[in-house]
């Protein structure tokens, strides 16, 4: 056993790192990356999370800008439906005030279409941030809620809704733990 044991030892080294250290030249360690791969999904997170934070902490004026800004949508909606009534109750009022405007020049509205435009596009990007920062809000809380259950629930189980199939040593484990 001396001179395998020696020869041994010199190829496996200290519980095999020579060896493993060798394999991981080639190949990558699994368990390393999976590792790297959730530190840095969970930093990517929190740099999301920090990044819209600061929408939380709104003041008096914020608030009052967000009432402003919700008032054009209904007001448009609102203003072309009183157009039809309009229409309908005096045709030679509503027909002078179209004649007006079939003297605005086209470049004006160019303008008007650019601002109404310029507009409603930024409301849907703020809209949509609020959105992507609401969901990752709530991924970030995922960890904390399936701790919390399972603090709660140690001996909880994953109910499975798989028939049985034909390989009897699955069954017979899924048996083991329960599902």
């Amino acid at each position: 056993m001396g001179l395998t044991g020696g020869l041994m030892g010199a190829v496996f080294g200290n519980g095999g790192a020579i060896l493993r250290e060798t394999a991981e030249v080639f190949r990558e360690n699994a368990e390393n990356a999976a590792e790297r791969q959730a530190n840095a999904g969970a930093a990517a997170l929190a740099q999301y999370a920090a990044e819209f934070e600061r929408h939380e902490r709104r003041g008096r004026f914020d608030l009052f800008m967000d009432g402003v800004n919700r008032l054009p949508r209904p007001a448009l909606a609102l203003g072309t439906l009183g157009l039809f009534v309009a229409a309908m109750v005096d045709p030679v009022w509503f027909g002078s005030r179209m004649s007006g405007l079939a003297l605005v020049p086209e470049p004006l509205w160019w303008l008007l279409g650019a601002v109404v435009s310029f507009y409603f596009g930024a409301r849907h990007q703020l809209k949509g941030q609020e959105f992507q920062r609401s969901i990752a809000q709530t991924i970030a809380r995922a960890p904390v809620v399936a701790r919390e259950i399972d603090a709660v629930m140690p001996d909880r189980r994953v109910p499975s809704d798989k028939k049985p199939s034909d390989n009897a040593a699955l069954d017979e484990w899924r048996a083991e733990l329960g599902r």
